[in-house]
């Protein structure tokens, strides 16, 4: 495998990784936008563009769209996050002619009013479909509650009043400040020519505008609140325990993966012995969120209602036994081996690759190949993870709780 990298005269960064072996190729366009880039005003826009997108550009309808994708048997798709929007396919590597066409052109929407209209009825009615799922409503309550003024706290999707308020000039406003090629990493890995992908990218995306954007990098507060909603139609309740981490170009961030997996994997660990294996929660898990600038843990715990107090206490145990210890011999070493298969079979793909490369060169501007990861994962000591608890404590987060108790004390 071979690394590659180029900058078109406008600013558009593209990278890849050229695996003669494999039989396909992924390639992405990360948009370096997310929740948090927006005002209040513009809540949920970036989400709300990632539709549009798809909706059709001068050369294509929202149906050519899709025939077109197809048309080439491409797995295509898109998400945002709180920091990035990703549109990615994964396709034979004839067909990545096709694709990097598909690909750039949507990334050039017409943003129609007609469809701006429709679909922001779409919009507002996931909103209101997540607003059903306990587990959704319990973590974002969860993480604007933690984060506080950080950007961070804003959700993904927005709000029903914030997308119904939102006009279709915004958006483009939005659009054309953000979506800017330097803002934008066009990455490859697979089965692919580095020069014809170079080539391909020059002649669709080297008249993308540049220019500058920032990104507010405040570093959030610690907070320990504790909130309890009542919402007497559910049976379970469901819970959010939000604690600091590390920021994702900090060192510890490896350390933060093995202290989860230790503390929180769906099987075997520390959480899952205290409270799953034993019947007494549904779900009770940990895992750790790497942000620009910050970091977080999260411990998902739901049960029956009667058991929400005695859960908290014990899931709370469970980490203020480990601030106070650290982990142990064994637990380093099975989280490590959990950490390292995971990561080799999900880089083995080039989509899952591509990903891998994707992130790293968007909060790190470095490549890492995957050998260099698992010699990283490694060296991490017990020392390590004692570092990084005494920098980021687990044992005072954050909780919320929702479902049909209307009082709990915290524990």
């Amino acid at each position: 495998m071979q690394f590659h990298q180029a900058t078109l005269p406008n600013g558009l960064t593209l990278i890849g990784e050229t695996n003669p072996a494999a039989r396909s190729v992924a390639v992405g366009f990360f948009v370096k936008t997310g929740a948090r880039d927006e005002t209040p005003e513009l809540h949920g826009c970036t989400h709300f563009l990632e539709h549009m997108i798809f909706k059709g550009t001068p050369r294509r309808t929202a149906l050519d769209v899709n025939i077109d994708f197809d048309r080439i048997g491409a797995a295509y798709n898109a998400y945002t996050s709180e920091e990035n929007t990703v549109f990615h396919a994964a396709i034979l590597p004839e067909y990545l002619p096709q694709a990097v066409d598909i690909l750039s052109d949507i990334l050039r929407p017409s943003l129609r009013t007609e469809d701006f209209d429709m679909e922001k009825k779409v919009i507002i009615e996931e909103i209101e479909m997540y607003a059903d799922q306990p587990m959704w409503s319990v973590y974002d309550e969860a993480k604007t509650l933690f984060f506080g003024s950080h950007p961070l706290a804003r959700s993904v999707l927005g709000t029903v009043a914030s997308i119904a308020a939102l006009q279709r000039d915004q958006m483009a406003d939005y659009f054309g400040r953000r979506y800017i090629a330097p803002n934008i990493t066009v990455v490859a890995a697979g089965h692919f020519d580095w020069q014809q992908f170079v080539d391909l990218i020059g002649a669709a995306c080297g008249d993308w505008p540049g220019g500058t954007t920032e990104r507010a990098r405040p570093a959030p507060e610690p907070r320990a609140e504790f909130k309890v909603l009542a919402k007497e139609t559910l049976q379970q309740e469901h819970a959010f325990l939000i604690s600091g981490g590390p920021p994702a170009d900090s060192p510890l961030r490896y350390a933060a993966e093995i202290l989860a997996h230790a503390v929180g994997d769906d099987t075997g660990s520390r959480l899952y012995w205290a409270l799953v294996d034993p019947g007494l929660a549904e779900s009770a898990d940990l895992s750790f969120h790497e942000y620009d600038g910050a970091g977080a843990f999260f411990c998902y715990l739901s049960c029956d209602a009667e058991r929400t107090a005695s859960n908290l206490a014990k899931a709370l145990a469970v980490f203020r036994e480990v601030q106070a210890e650290g982990l142990n011999a064994e637990e380093l070493a099975i989280a490590k081996s959990k950490i390292g298969s995971r990561l080799v079979r999900g880089n083995e793909r080039p989509m899952g690759r591509m990903q891998s490369l994707g992130f790293h060169w968007t909060y790190l501007n470095s490549y890492r190949p995957i050998d260099a990861e698992l010699e990283t994962l490694d060296r991490v000591s017990l020392d390590d993870v004692r570092q990084l608890l005494d920098a980021h404590p687990l044992n005072e987060p954050t909780i919320v709780a929702l479902g049909p108790i209307k009082e709990i004390a915290r524990p």
